[in-house]
Parts: structure tokens; C-alpha cells; sequence
């Protein structure tokens, strides 16, 4: 049997035996330094965290008469395949009392599955990368901190140059640290 190269796709819903680099972004409105802290923790029995971003408080998006977010991005390392890591994202989302009944209201803890490995990927359940990224400074950010050199896969340019072109308007340090 031939080994597999890099190019050759697994099973959907398979784990992957190579460690993929993937970046989550982590957003929380409702009591967030707890349940921020609490997806890191939960996070790190699924997968390696290898960053971890400054937290950042920040307006609202989509609906503004709410409260402001924390958010996030971290740098992980997993053997799961975009799908499953998806709904491993879900299940912490869960676990800490997310409810989707307002679309963009104020929620227990939002993951993101921002990038996975450079993929580009367009199913029902998911897009990669994630198709808003490029538009919100509360995901650049962080994700410039992390990684300003990530490269958009379809846009082609880096964190820092997506960055540059949305601002910071609304993104301002929060002064709490998450640990890994």
C-alpha cells in the first residue's frame, strides 16, 4: 500500500493521522471571561492549542443593542477533518449553554471555525475559510496577533493586509488573558 501523500483526500468525517493546523476564533457576550476560559479548557482535550491570541473586547456585529463581546483567535493543531472538528466546535458551544435564537444576539460562547490547513471548502454545513473573515476587524485582530502572515486562501492576502483594509475600529485590548 502506497503511503498517502499530501494531496489525496480522506474519508469525510475520518480523522486525519497528520496533525493539521486549523485557527478558531472565540467570541462571548454573556458572562464571557467564564465561558471563554471554559472553551479553551474544553478545547484542549480535542485538540493541541499551539497560540493563543490577546483577548480583545468588541462592539457588537449585526445586532448592536447588546453588550459588548470578548473575542479571540487561536492556533491549534488536529487530527480531525474540517466536519468533525466543526462539530466538536458545537458541542463546547453547547456544553456551555449556547442557544441560537437571535441570529448575531448575545450568546454564552460563539467558536468559529476560521481556516483549516489552507482549505477551501463550501458544503451545507460549512465554508472555509470562513466567509466573514475577511469583513470583521474582531476576527483580524486577533488573528493578526496570532498570525499576520496567514495567507486568505482565496483572497490572497495576509491577516495584517486584510487588517488594513477593515481597521480596528471597535476592537480594543480587554485586559483578560486566556490560558491554555
Amino acid at each position: 500500500m502506497e503511503p498517502r501523500t499530501r494531496t489525496q483526500q480522506l474519508k469525510p468525517g475520518t480523522q486525519n493521522p497528520e496533525p493539521r493546523t486549523a485557527f478558531i476564533g472565540l467570541g462571548s457576550n454573556i458572562e464571557p471571561e467564564t465561558h471563554l476560559a471554559a472553551a479553551v479548557r474544553l478545547l484542549a482535550k480535542r485538540v493541541r492549542i499551539t497560540g493563543v491570541s490577546p483577548v480583545y473586547r468588541t462592539a457588537p456585529w449585526g445586532v448592536p443593542d447588546q453588550a459588548p463581546f470578548l473575542n479571540a483567535v487561536l492556533r491549534v493543531e488536529t487530527g480531525l477533518e474540517p466536519e468533525p472538528l466543526l462539530d466538536a466546535l458545537l458541542d463546547i458551544e453547547r456544553s456551555c449553554g449556547r442557544v441560537r435564537a437571535v441570529r448575531y444576539g448575545p450568546r454564552t460562547l460563539d467558536l468559529d471555525l476560521l481556516s483549516y490547513e489552507g482549505r477551501v471548502l463550501n458544503t451545507e454545513r460549512l465554508t472555509l475559510p470562513h466567509p466573514h473573515l475577511h469583513e470583521r476587524g474582531f476576527v483580524l485582530v486577533p488573528l493578526s496577533d496570532l498570525a499576520p502572515d496567514w495567507r486568505h486562501p482565496v483572497q490572497g492576502r495576509t491577516a495584517s493586509q486584510l487588517l488594513a483594509a477593515v481597521g480596528r475600529e471597535g476592537v480594543a485590548p480587554s485586559g483578560f488573558v486566556l490560558r491554555t
